[in-house]
């Protein structure tokens, strides 16, 4: 067979996307690959193809128990032989799977890093022929990524240790150059071929909101999505436990996750949302990761991540399958304190040493920094993090709240004189203040805290923006601070300092220019995300209960029978025979010998009954 071939009968596609025919065509000749491509671009496919031709096992290593359930359920359907070995198993299922591995019933096999130095898996290593090991969210290798695991140091001596060496290949979502080198690295991939296919997903919308009361922007961003799969991310558990039990009390279907819940009901919190027996997840970062749940069509940040890795990767759970979807961060400063505050009171890498744990946490420090300008400055926020991550962008996209908001340019000169000049004077006393109190200094408050230095009386610039609403003197100081006329300390309690350019503009007084918020237009792109008036809705909704009644009698979610791109197609070119039903997107032989007759049935009497209609 050829990759096409395979694609078509398994997949169910004709053609290739982005990089993936490339990457597997590097495989198949012989060469590692690294494929750096973004959630949703069929990551997967670029190693699950080249695995059904190549003679031997794959071996996938993954970390997380959820994305090998999710990953061999989906193959299993398509009719490609997967397994996986994980702490999940029992002992009978463990020794079953080893067994079907050893008498070749098994083509793919995922792993935890932690099963590579197991005696099982050493038995595998030494006695089945390995073509290709596959790492999968292989920044997880590196210290300097986001979500660096020590577990997966494991992987390189596993590799040492195998009597030949396999091909290898890395596939990750989101690297920095740093991190992709690191990959290469310490991996030991030979000469590779690399694959950046780009960052951007043009159906994503990414917004920005920063409201006076979080929940109420949540609750309407729900109503908003009624009826529709989304996850709503929270910083800390607490969180996620009182807007948990907020949205169910307001009539809110809504399950939480995290990893302070009992392992049976984390368990079976999932599987509701995964089976769409529950619209809405509530969940730390610990939930989404390599889930493969095609039909979210939001993804909430309740809180600022702390850096645009984690975000990119979260916010990119959202339209997995092709179709239009919201990515809509709530944020507000506290954020901010609460990561730096995590950040300083992480201490999980022990095997690190303390230098390098503290070039870490600086690193982590930097990071917060430039997740905080997404969220703060007023420019295309599809366009700063394609930047991030070193590909240029247009400066207007047209689907982001910064590009959809209305601005008007403002002169700011004579604000950012004032709180250069407030920071200056609070120095000359040996003063150090953060942002909250600056602006409350700048605007007069009455606290009790600041009495004691006689700020009314004898400091110049107290209260001299008390005309200028606070919303606003944040806006500017996060500018300034973006712009580095002023600067911010390191720690768990950051201060505002000055720096070389702050003098430089008390000298000079060059005029700044800021746009300003004029009129905010929706954050949610709802309205836009009507379908296309090539499908037909009528039978769209026949064919979602018919995919959600073979999805229950499989005992699988509804996507890993159909993804919605999948019936969205069969809508728009309704077919009435096998060939026909092949030429629909992701309809493969597997599965058309599978569902072909029970959904060219529905096809068949829906169009009859329309014909009799209009007759």
């Amino acid at each position: 067979m050829t990759p096409q071939e395979v694609l078509q009968q398994y997949f169910g596609y004709d053609t290739f996307r982005k990089g993936q025919a490339e990457l597997i065509g590097a495989i198949l000749s012989g060469r590692d690959v690294l494929g750096i491509m973004p959630t949703g671009a069929g990551k997967s496919v670029c190693y699950q193809v080249p695995a059904m031709l190549l003679p031997g096992l794959t071996v996938v290593i993954s970390p997380l128990i959820s994305l090998m359930h999710d990953q061999v359920r989906a193959l299993r359907e398509n009719g490609i032989p997967a397994a996986y070995l994980n702490s999940a198993l029992d002992e009978m299922a463990y020794r079953q799977t080893l067994a079907a591995v050893y008498n070749g019933g098994v083509r793919i096999l995922y792993a935890a890093p932690e099963r590579l130095e197991t005696e099982s898996f050493a038995r595998i290593a030494a006695e089945v022929p390995i073509s290709m090991v596959t790492v999968d969210e292989a920044h997880c290798v590196s210290q300097w990524g986001q979500d660096f695991r020590p577990s997966y140091l494991k992987i390189v001596n596993f590799l040492q240790m195998l009597p030949r060496r396999p091909l290898l290949s890395a596939f990750t979502a989101t690297a920095t150059k740093e991190v992709a080198e690191d990959i290469v690295r310490i991996l030991g991939l030979h000469d590779p071929y690399s694959v950046t296919t780009g960052f951007d997903r043009e159906n994503l919308y990414f917004g920005v909101q920063q409201p006076r009361d979080k929940f109420r922007a949540l609750m309407e961003i729900l109503q908003e999505h009624e009826g529709e799969s989304g996850i709503v991310y929270c910083l800390t558990r607490k969180l996620v436990e009182e807007v948990t039990d907020k949205l169910n009390e307001n009539g809110f279907h809504a399950r939480r996750y995290h990893a302070g819940l009992p392992d049976a009901e984390r368990a079976q919190n999932q599987d509701d949302f995964l089976y769409d027996r529950v619209p809405v997840i509530v969940a730390t970062n610990a939930f989404g990761m390599g889930i493969d749940k095609s039909n979210v069509s939001f993804v909430v940040h309740y809180n600022m991540p702390k850096n645009l890795e984690n975000y990119y990767q979260e916010a990119g759970r959202a339209g997995r399958d092709g179709s239009r979807a919201d990515c809509i961060l709530l944020y507000a400063p506290g954020d901010v304190r609460t990561n730096q505050f995590m950040i300083e009171k992480s201490n999980d890498n022990d095997q690190l040493d303390e230098l390098t744990r503290t070039r870490l946490r600086e690193k982590e420090q930097e990071r917060l920094k430039l997740m905080t300008f997404y969220c703060t400055r007023h420019e295309c926020l599809r366009n700063y993090m394609l930047r991030y991550f070193g590909e240029n962008a247009h400066n207007f996209c047209g689907n982001c709240s910064s590009c959809r908001a209305n601005y008007e340019p403002r002169d700011i000169t004579v604000e950012a004189q004032k709180i250069i000049s407030c920071i200056y004077r609070l120095h000359q006393r040996n003063l150090h203040f953060g942002v909250t109190s600056i602006i409350e200094i700048l605007r007069g408050s009455k606290s009790e805290r600041y009495e004691k230095f006689h700020f009314a009386d004898t400091l110049s610039t107290f209260g001299i923006m008390a005309d200028v609403p606070e919303k606003q003197c944040r806006e500017i100081v996060d500018f300034l601070l973006m712009e580095n006329y002023i600067s911010k300390t390191d720690g768990e309690y950051p201060s505002l300092t000055l720096n070389r350019k702050s003098a430089q503009f008390l000298k000079d007084h060059p005029k700044l220019i800021m746009n300003i918020v004029k009129e905010e237009q929706p954050s949610s792109r709802r309205a836009e995300r009507n379908l296309p008036d090539d499908v037909n809705a009528e039978l769209l909704a026949i064919l979602k209960a018919e995919c959600a009644a073979a999805a229950k009698k499989e005992g699988v979610p509804s996507y890993i029978i159909f993804t919605n791109a999948a019936l969205q197609d069969m809508a728009r070119k309704i077919p009435t025979t096998e060939m026909a039903f092949l030429a629909v997107s992701g309809v493969g032989r597997v599965k058309l010998e599978k569902y072909g007759t029970r959904f060219l049935r529905v096809i068949r009497d829906f169009k009859a009954d329309h014909m009799k209609g209009n007759s």
